[in-house]
């Protein structure tokens, strides 16, 4: 996310979730042919309205909401880890279009600006909302914080279980799948590293 240097700087930016228009009547439309293919009567009373239905679960699973990603100057020069432990986590593994589902643990040293706390779940929720695998993600949400924040340091752990992988396929119910992305003194500085992954170890 490239920024004009002699640009003012915008503490409260609006985070959107750019992509091509949306078409839900060709979705609709899609989901029916598909349905179809796998031997499904959609005449059925019961499957009537699945191609629908199915449509707009797809739209709702990627599409994120925009928010304002609200920062405060760290008046107290405050220079300890904040971390934001089990925010709930949805989205879509690419390979199979199936849901891959489990928490996220997301921490920063602060540097000049901190960020109101609601903001991290946020920044989860909106790079979630996509296609993609759990190790882009992981990396994407660490990478924006790093931009918007110019921390000290940035920390992502995720922990989800792949329904690809539990549903089909190997079919092994329970794993969880984890994922790591951390930068200036969280990656840096054995002891910050050190205590950000035992916290994010430390839950249930």
């Amino acid at each position: 996310m490239a920024r004009d240097s002699a640009a003012p700087r915008r503490w409260r930016p609006r985070v959107t979730h750019t992509r091509p228009q949306v078409d839900p009547a060709a979705a609709e439309e899609a989901a029916a042919w598909l349905l179809t293919a796998l031997g499904l009567d959609l005449e059925n009373e019961s499957l009537t309205a699945t191609p629908r239905r199915m449509a707009q679960a797809l739209i709702e699973m990627t599409s994120a909401p925009s928010f304002d990603l609200t920062t405060f100057p760290n008046d107290e020069d405050y220079d300890e880890l904040v971390l934001v432990q089990d925010i709930p986590l949805q989205s879509l593994c690419e390979h199979h279009m199936l849901p891959f589902v489990g928490v996220a643990h997301v921490g920063y040293l602060p540097g000049d600006r901190i960020l109101g706390l609601s903001k991290l779940a946020r920044m989860v929720e909106h790079h979630a909302r996509r296609p993609q695998t759990q190790e882009r993600l992981t990396k994407r949400i660490a990478d924006h914080l790093q931009d918007a924040l110019e921390p000290c340091g940035v920390g992502v752990v995720i922990e989800a279980e792949h329904t690809c992988m539990t549903l089909r396929g190997a079919r092994t119910p329970g794993t969880r799948t984890t994922t790591s992305a951390l930068f200036g003194r969280l990656r840096d500085d054995a002891r910050s590293r050190a205590e950000f992954l035992a916290l994010t170890r430390s839950t249930p």
